[in-house]
């Protein structure tokens, strides 16, 4: 079985087995994807915890990166192969699928596209080594400025690179741009002006994605990153709290 939630932002209560309660009947071999915004955040001991807690559950969890990852951490975990794409073991089951990749997953083809832009950054990146640091930072919180902190709170790793988007146009060539799922965490610019009536602004990642919005074949896209649980339409799924399983059948449904 295979199931797909959205940004968890490292609040795992919905995985809780009162809440989730069809894990009692997994095994490893059955999976549950986070489409982005998991919580690889800082190396505490509450973190690590939190990791070895879905470690040692029933399932194997799959997630996609988002905007709110700590991209410095990320890159320490090796870069391993695995069901056909590169991925990284945050624990033996605990697993990042990186992007641009496809994975062959029960039987069934997942494009997996990580990465978004963040939209809380109007007021701009604050570099902790500025001698003006603490004053701006102080500026901004008195009139409730939006920004984040390089290397701290936002990563420019959060859009995706030149080579994973090469990588990507090249591993859906391989496969006629035909694939059954993708699995991003913003959506393609279409979407995402559908459902925000051109609120977020478009960019090279909703714009690389619309490409694989008019190109690609496939039966479901599911994606987070907007807070919010809706069918946008019979292909497209926008995922927060939420938990479905991928069936057989024409729709997923939900728990």
């Amino acid at each position: 079985m295979i199931y797909v939630t959205g940004d968890t932002h490292r609040d795992y209560r919905r995985l809780r087995k009162d809440i989730f309660f069809e894990q009692k009947d997994l095994t490893k071999e059955d999976y549950l994807i986070v489409c982005g915004d998991f919580g690889i955040w800082d190396h505490s001991t509450i973190e690590a915890r939190m990791m070895d807690d879905l470690d040692a559950k029933n399932f194997t969890t799959l997630f996609v990166d988002g905007n709110h990852s700590n991209y410095d951490i990320l890159a320490e975990y090796p870069v391993s192969d695995w069901h056909g794409g590169k991925v990284q073991f945050i624990r033996p089951s605990v697993i990042h699928l990186m992007r641009g990749q496809i994975f062959e997953i029960g039987g069934k083809t997942f494009f997996t596209m990580g990465g978004a832009r963040s939209h809380d950054i109007d007021d701009g990146i604050l570099d902790p080594d500025d001698p003006q640091f603490r004053r701006k930072r102080k500026a901004l919180d008195l009139r409730g400025g939006m920004y984040r902190v390089n290397h701290k709170s936002w990563w420019e790793q959060e859009m995706p690179s030149n080579e994973e988007y090469q990588e990507a146009r090249k591993n859906l060539d391989r496969t006629n741009w035909s694939v059954d799922y993708i699995i991003t965490h913003c959506a393609p610019t279409t979407i995402q002006d559908m459902l925000s009536a051109g609120m977020y602004r478009r960019d090279k990642l909703t714009d690389f994605l619309d490409e694989v919005y008019r190109k690609a074949s496939y039966r479901y896209w599911l994606f987070g990153h907007y807070h919010d649980n809706r069918i946008v339409d019979r292909k497209h799924i926008l995922l927060y709290e939420q938990i479905i399983e991928l069936p057989e059948g024409e729709y997923p449904h939900g728990e």
